[in-house]
């Protein structure tokens, strides 16, 4: 049973080889280059966590270079910054004087913050708020203090894909290529470099799919190691133990749900990531019993893996949610934290603090799937894999003599929240091959990259009337990046090809990943604002929708 199996000597090692849950790291290439097999497996291992560290320090230099440039309160910022602050002093989002007032004070006179303690009508739960208070806590009201945990963050999803890619594509190469793509990913970068929340949500999500991986690895090696093994060293596949077999205690999917909790309770559309997520699992479940050889594979996920497939995710998401409105719940004015005290009716039996909670949540519901206000920047879902209309975050004239401009019309600085192009391009090519993979060949890997872009992406085309903005797509950017990866490995052929095909495959795929390095680098002055002539910066719009 190639797929369980490993042919060794004898029944002990088998079991011990069998599914390794994360595969060890691969010594070919230094063997190749002329390394003894101790040295080799050393260079491998320390490839394993050096290589994706790197990249993340890489990409952690890009993200905190100049961090507070530009210094003003940056399209959302002025929520999402002032909510911060409001739940570091209060516990909950307090009401602020005139929005262009209090940013000018706060850039101005951070000292002297016109805060009230009047709970205020926010359209999105806090943890991502918090997430960013942290970060003023530690540097202050400033522009560098409310984006730092954003670039933290950023930073950190690098390393964690970089991992996470490795455990897919058991490739530490191709791992390291999806978190280098993604380090150079504009829309990314962007959002590293800003206060907004959409960045916390897709740190949180990917923190689950990581630990579903994790999850996955760990249990099929329990059920392979439960099965039976013929005399000639190979893994059998067994009815009875496909059907019976156990796969113990699952931790990583209840941290999976912490994750999903968290990401649902920076924004909501975190919940279609938890509803996603449950269908893989699920999925993921009943072929391990299939190929464990179980009679009634579905029956036997039900009976054996529901609870851990579902009452792990689900329920600890919600307790993980509500915990994340504590500091509401301890207040006194928090936005109708008393609206339901000495109320009667049908429902008086629940502790009022839970009725205002949901009271709150309908009003937040109605709120956001009402939002229809036209936006000069909206965009419809179709056009975002394609890059049909980016968010403008900030653009300034600078002062004449300023960098070298003559003139205030001669120059620009631009913070345009847009992907690399020939990423999200190759990226559309990629979902394609991998759609491929995954119909056709039954590739679970291919399904797995295709169900995070989904669970980010799909669930927009409910919302046609909403405004909606391109950046939410930021969710599903390690996605993109892992097909892409995925499709380069393809490119380079499978290990046991001839020379000249690798060959190929590779100017193919070197040529492909220079290619992205170079176009972040050509739009990096509209990713950090730096100042500009004009002229470059019409250069930089592509499309006459960017503009």
């Amino acid at each position: 049973m190639r797929r369980f199996g490993y042919a060794g000597p004898s029944p002990t090692s088998v079991r011990e080889r069998l599914v390794v849950p994360f595969p060890e790291p691969g010594t070919r290439v230094w063997h190749r280059l002329g390394l003894p097999p101790v040295a080799a497996e050393r260079a491998a291992r320390w490839a394993s966590w050096g290589g994706p560290l790197l990249v993340a320090t890489c990409a952690g230099l890009l993200r905190l270079w100049h961090l507070g440039s530009p210094r003003a309160v940056v399209f959302d910022e002025t929520y999402y910054a002032k909510d911060a602050w409001s739940l570091l002093r209060l516990g909950y989002e307090g009401t602020w004087p005139d929005r262009k007032v209090a940013d000018a004070q706060i850039l101005d006179r951070p000292q002297v913050v016109p805060l009230s303690d009047t709970g205020a009508f926010v359209a999105h739960p806090p943890t991502g708020k918090w997430v960013i208070a942290l970060g003023e806590w530690l540097f202050g009201l400033t522009p560098f203090g409310w984006r730092f945990m954003t670039a933290l963050l950023g930073t950190l999803s690098v390393l964690m894909l970089c991992r996470i890619g490795r455990r897919l594509f058991r490739s530490t190469f191709l791992g390291c290529l999806a978190g280098a793509l993604m380090a150079v990913d504009g829309l990314h970068f962007v959002m590293s470099r800003t206060a907004l929340l959409d960045l916390v949500v897709m740190f949180f999500v990917l923190g689950a799919f990581g630990c579903l991986l994790v999850d996955r690895d760990r249990a099929r090696a329990r059920l392979a190691a439960a099965l039976p093994v013929g005399r000639d060293g190979w893994v059998r596949p067994n009815g009875r133990t496909g059907d019976r077999a156990g796969t113990g205690m699952r931790p990583w999917r209840p941290a999976a749900g912490v994750c999903l909790g968290l990401a649902a309770s920076t924004k909501w559309n975190g919940l279609y990531f938890l509803a996603f997520f449950v269908v893989l699992t699920l999925a993921w479940d009943v072929g391990a019993r299939r190929v464990a050889g179980a009679y009634r594979p579905c029956r036997a996920v039900l009976r054996k893996e529901l609870g851990w497939s579902v009452l792990s995710l689900v329920p600890v998401a919600a307790v993980t949610y509500l915990t994340a409105w504590t500091g509401w719940f301890l207040s006194d004015n928090g936005y109708g934290r008393r609206w339901a005290d000495g109320r009667g009716g049908t429902w008086a039996w629940i502790p009022a603090p839970l009725r205002g909670f949901w009271h709150y949540e309908h009003a937040v519901y109605q709120f956001n799937v009402g939002l229809g206000t036209p936006h000069r920047y909206e965009s419809n879902p179709w056009s975002w894999l394609v890059l049909g209309r980016p968010v403008l975050f900030d653009y300034r004239s600078p002062k004449p003599g300023t960098d070298g401009c003559p003139s205030a019309s001669d120059c620009s600085q631009a913070v345009l929240a847009l992907g690399t192009p020939l990423l999200w391009w190759s990226a559309c090519c990629a979902l394609g091959y991998l759609l491929y993979r995954w119909a056709l060949r039954r590739d679970w890997r291919a399904g797995a990259v295709l169900c995070g872009v989904g669970a980010g992406y799909l669930p927009w085309f409910l919302y046609q009337d909403r405004t909606v903005f391109s950046f939410y797509a930021v969710v599903f950017v390690p996605y993109l990046c892992l097909a892409v990866a995925m499709t380069v490995g393809a490119l380079l052929g499978p290990a046991g090809a001839s020379h000249r095909r690798r060959a190929r495959g590779a100017v193919a795929s070197g040529a492909l990943v220079l290619l992205i390095a170079w176009n972040f680098v050509y739009f990096y002055p509209v990713y950090v604002g730096r100042t500009i002539p004009y002229a470059d910066w019409h250069a930089r719009m592509w499309l006459d929708s960017w503009i």
